[in-house]
């Protein structure tokens, strides 16, 4: 559809008009669906030569809330994240490409710092895993033993050479798939265990979610000094792990707290620490 797009411009403005707008080896324009932690979403045509931040920044508005730019999530479920350190790179396909990453179906999902690439990589590994068609050995079976790594990894229950393990078979399912499914779907894994190999290591050594988004890897606890012992979490709680009287302050029993953050959520007083 995109190439039906351009044949009407080219053939009113001539092929000379459309190849000066883009690089030397990528001419014309590109279509994104701009989305995720942006402030202005939606599908955006830019041209190629554009850099990932003028795209983010100027286009999208920046991100939600003003926190931090984190990362971009490109090319659709197959396609790979670039960190924010590469913002001022230049998107056409052979600067996308050595990233790990590809520009695929013009998706551009925006990341912040409450995302955990971990995670992202294991959402985006379970659409690719739950489309295979089954007739690679490693693709079909490959995948999987990749995702419940993954899983065990958000979980808490990792261990250090996982990650060897899930290079191994990334590039495994890479050269023995016969499709571009199984072709691109390590990609997310493969570049974010590359860009951000540190969430990797907290979420295995430290069992801990750096960008607090794994639930079972999350401490809660009250700060007392904030704390004005209103009890709407204590009323919240659905395990009765949070006890204290009236306008005093409130405690966590660690042992009976779930980690459903609902306390996190009703607190009015910012009361609640996530760990």
């Amino acid at each position: 559809m995109e190439t039906f797009a351009n044949i009407p411009w080219i053939i009113l403005n001539g092929a000379q008009e459309y190849a000066a707008i883009g690089t030397e080896k990528s001419k014309g324009t590109k279509v994104f669906a701009l989305a995720g932690k942006i402030k202005r979403s939606g599908l955006v045509e830019v041209p190629m030569g554009i850099t990932i931040n003028e795209v983010i920044f100027d286009i999208g508005g920046g991100i939600v809330d003003d926190r931090q730019f984190k990362a971009v999530q490109m090319g659709g479920p197959s396609g790979g994240c670039i960190p924010a350190s590469m913002g001022d790179m230049k998107i056409d396909y052979d600067e996308i490409n050595k990233t790990g990453a590809i520009m695929g179906s013009g998706g551009l999902i925006v990341l912040d710092e409450t995302t955990c690439m971990v995670d992202m990589a294991k959402f985006f590994l379970t659409f690719t895993q739950n489309e295979s068609c089954g007739k690679c050995t490693f693709c079909r079976i490959g995948t999987k033993r990749m995702l419940e790594i993954l899983e065990r990894i958000t979980e808490g229950e990792g261990k250090e050479e996982d990650l060897d393990i899930l290079e191994d078979l990334a590039h495994k399912v890479q050269e023995s798939s016969l499709c571009g499914l199984g072709q691109t779907a390590p990609n997310p894994v493969l570049t974010t265990l590359h860009y951000f190999r540190d969430e990797y290591i907290a979420h295995i050594k430290d069992k801990k979610c750096p960008a607090l988004s794994c639930s079972l890897l999350i401490d809660y606890s009250i700060d007392p000094e904030k704390c004005t012992g209103c009890t709407l979490c204590a009323v919240k709680c659905p395990t009765d792990a949070i006890s204290g009287n009236k306008k005093e302050a409130h405690t966590i029993n660690p042992e009976a707290c779930v980690k459903c953050g609902l306390c996190f959520d009703v607190c009015n007083f910012d009361a609640v620490v996530r760990s």
